[in-house]
């Protein structure tokens, strides 16, 4: 017998939002001590990686620049609560850190500069489109290398740490508890956007080290972080992306990376010159669809680190955002060569989810094997549809037009045969 869907659940309170008690009480008494003691001051938080690490040489000082645009943005534009500024500090340093950890891990072992990153796969789509039921199952080839959250987060590791008495990183516990938390205060989250301690992640944070990076504007209103970002080159962010990875390849080598993140689809100019020989996949969906899904995940979670937002100009924001993300998709579509890149639709990819691997696998010259194919069973049969339950996007829920997105964004679905629904 088939286990029926569970009903998708419609968020109501998107004025008013329920929060925790204990953070609203919080919040509440810890605004004004916070703001007089948590300091998102460039040198405060330079000084504060530097005395957590005991380290000095954060690299590349061209980083400077939108680590300052950014911190302006929060001070003057983001509506922080008292518990997001302390987020936003904690988070920073901890990107700070990651930077002074792999530059003394280059030091140390210098031969890191002659890793190669060579064919990887990258998927690059929006959320929504099954990018990460995608990567998921292309993850279960044991030969393919991949960054899991609890690495995402902490990528380089403390080597005066000691490891548990059960012979595992402890950065892996750190990764779990912060899950734990997430799924507290903003419990659709993860029926949004699944993901688990040791499963695979995006690189998304390894592009945030560098302080150019769409992850900032997804996790806070900062309109002057975005225009700074949009007339910014981003070739030098994917070099470092690069050696970023060069490093955790040293660490936990494997034959092949996998890699994923929707900001890929405006930088393909930055991703093909760092990355020439990858195969790239391009997923698709109903771009309204996308929209909808997109605008109610970021306006979901700007509730937990932002007191009083405007959740309809986050809403309008971020429609105006996946326009840009498609657009771009249209316009460098080109710059990837035709042989390295595939597309995946989504309703394709529902109706045969183990051939769409194979397919990406074939256009990546990379065997599908019978180990594989086992492993993709076991992962679908453990992890069914809506395993956490679904969420019900709707646009007009944020005051947004889904007739005048669909029009607006014709151009996309033209381009790629995409279909309505």
């Amino acid at each position: 017998m088939t286990t029926p869907e569970p009903v998708p659940t419609r968020i109501t309170d998107w004025k008013k939002p329920r929060i925790p008690l204990l953070l609203t009480v919080f919040n509440a008494v810890g605004e004004w001590p916070t703001r007089a003691l948590v300091s998102l001051d460039s040198e405060s938080l330079l000084a504060a990686a530097r005395k957590r690490t005991g380290l000095r040489n954060f690299g590349d000082e061209r980083f400077l620049e939108p680590l300052e645009v950014l911190l302006n943005a929060l001070r003057t534009e983001a509506p922080l609560s008292a518990f997001g500024r302390l987020v936003a500090r904690h988070f920073i340093v901890q990107l700070l850190e990651s930077r002074l950890r792999m530059e003394e891990l280059y030091r140390l072992h210098p031969e890191i500069e002659d890793e190669k990153i060579e064919r990887p796969i990258i998927v690059a789509g929006l959320p929504r489109t099954g990018t990460t039921h995608l990567f998921n199952l292309m993850s279960q080839d044991a030969s393919l290398r991949w960054i899991p959250y609890w690495e995402s987060i902490e990528p380089f590791p403390d080597p005066s740490e000691k490891w548990g008495r059960d012979g595992r990183d402890p950065r892996i516990a750190r990764g779990a508890k912060t899950l734990q938390f997430l799924e507290k205060i903003m419990p659709l989250f993860i029926a949004m956007h699944e993901f688990t301690v040791e499963g695979p992640h995006e690189e998304l944070q390894l592009l945030a080290m560098d302080f150019s990076s769409v992850l900032f504007e997804s996790s806070w209103h900062i309109p002057s972080y975005a225009d700074w970002y949009k007339r910014t080159d981003r070739t030098a962010s994917y070099a470092y992306l690069k050696r970023c990875l060069k490093a955790l390849q040293f660490l936990r080598p494997k034959e092949r990376w996998l890699l994923k993140t929707p900001e890929h689809l405006i930088n393909l100019q930055a991703l093909v010159t760092e990355f020439p020989d990858a195969t790239f996949v391009q997923t698709h969906r109903d771009p309204v669809r996308i929209t909808a899904s997109l605008a109610v995940m970021i306006t979901y979670g700007s509730r937990m680190q932002q007191r009083g937002a405007d959740v309809e100009e986050v809403a309008r924001y971020w429609s105006a955002r996946t326009e840009d993300f498609l657009r771009a998709s249209v316009r460098d579509r080109d710059l990837l060569p035709e042989s390295q890149v595939i597309d995946v639709h989504f309703k394709d990819f529902m109706a045969d989810m183990k051939g769409t691997v194979r397919r990406v696998f074939d256009c990546a010259g990379h065997p599908y094997t019978d180990a594989t194919d086992r492993a993709i069973d076991r992962f679908l049969a453990e992890n069914p549809k809506g395993k956490h339950g679904l969420v019900d996007y709707r646009l007009e829920d944020l005051g947004i037009d889904p007739e005048e997105r669909r029009e607006a964004l014709a151009f996309y679905r033209e381009r790629f045969g995409v279909a309505d629904g």
